[in-house]
């Protein structure tokens, strides 16, 4: 295994799925749904949350390829469209609007009165959602069946995972420290990195595509 392909696959990760989860974006959400809760029962569902949110990605890092081709439908078309979903998510990322793949304001309202928000809305669609499903399924595809290469994807992801926990567990303390302008500036500036792999993601696909086409005309 290429040691230069290791720091590259783990580089591309951690940008790509810290921009995607974005830990510090979580924690005025984990505020809003939870700020009243005691605080064993908020570390209780940070906890929760994080470890639902891994198994659903790891499944999806397994076997979101052969769900593609189960259905019919190539990696390049689905780089494309992960690509536009996550140009879409960091455009409300960088104008701080709500995002859709997020949750509706239903889905808002309904998380409040709940009494365990950790599997939704926390783990499912906060932590994984659409943007860190195609990811995960873009970057296993990158490492292209290398075990080595796979390790370090779900390695980096899970080291992601971790922060995102931190950031629920600290998110009190986050939100006094840098304020909730802070938070925006931060999430303004992960919403940039995210438009630019995006817009990578629908150009790599576009190309294969088009090689495709090329090569069965």
């Amino acid at each position: 295994m290429d040691w230069a392909d290791v720091l590259t696959t783990a580089n591309r990760t951690f940008l790509t799925m810290l921009v995607v989860m974005d830990p510090v974006g979580l924690a005025p959400m984990f505020i809003a749904l939870a700020g009243n809760r005691p605080a064993f029962e908020r570390r209780r569902m940070a906890l929760k949350a994080t470890l639902v949110a891994g198994i659903i990605i790891l499944i999806f890092g397994l076997f979101g390829q052969a769900l593609l081709r189960h259905l019919g439908i190539s990696l390049s078309a689905f780089r494309v469209a992960g690509g536009i979903l996550l140009f879409m998510i960091a455009l409300d990322m960088v104008f701080a609007r709500p995002s859709g793949s997020k949750e509706n304001p239903d889905e808002e309202r309904e998380a409040k009165e709940r009494e365990d928000i950790s599997v939704f809305p926390l783990a499912i669609p906060l932590i994984a959602g659409p943007g860190t499903l195609a990811s995960v399924m873009i970057q296993t595809n990158t490492a292209h069946g290398d075990p080595g290469l796979l390790g370090v994807v779900f390695l980096v992801t899970g080291g992601v995972l971790l922060l995102c926990y931190l950031a629920l567990r600290m998110s009190g303390q986050l939100a006094r420290v840098i304020g909730l302008t802070g938070i925006h500036v931060v999430t303004r500036v992960l919403g940039v990195l995210l438009g630019a792999l995006a817009v990578q993601y629908v150009a790599d696909g576009a190309l294969q595509l088009l090689r495709g086409g090329l090569r069965t005309g």
